[in-house]
């Protein structure tokens, strides 16, 4: 499995299905290097949480991953509450668990800017 800055550099590549879902031990390891994701207990989602300025900067940052997402076709899960905590999870949900797609993803999310409080 690449390293962080390799997966930067990468696109996610289209998942219908037949890939092995990354083991929990993989995951850890590129975790080390993605600051702020977490591995869920079941070991087949990451997700990071977010607080926001204010709702208009979630919104924001909302919109950049949004656009992000479209741009490697691979679509996150959002969550908005309490108008300025934001949660995104990532899975390959085609094969029920992680795949590299969602560390090239989570990556590249980590990137990009957002106005926190």
């Amino acid at each position: 499995m690449a390293t962080i800055q390799e997966l930067k550099q990468k696109k996610c590549v289209p998942c219908e299905g037949g890939v092995p879902q990354l083991e929990r031990d993989e995951a850890r390891r590129l975790l080390n290097d993605l600051p702020g994701w977490d591995l869920s207990q079941d070991g087949k989602k990451i997700s990071r949480q977010w607080v926001t300025k204010n709702f208009i900067a979630a919104v924001a940052f909302i919109q950049k991953v949004a656009e992000l997402a479209e741009e490697e076709g691979h679509h996150p899960d959002l969550h908005l509450t309490g108008y300025r905590n934001l949660a995104i999870e990532l899975t390959t949900h085609a094969i029920g668990g992680l795949s590299e797609n969602d560390f090239v993803l989570a990556a590249k999310i980590n990137d990009l800017p957002v106005d926190l409080k």
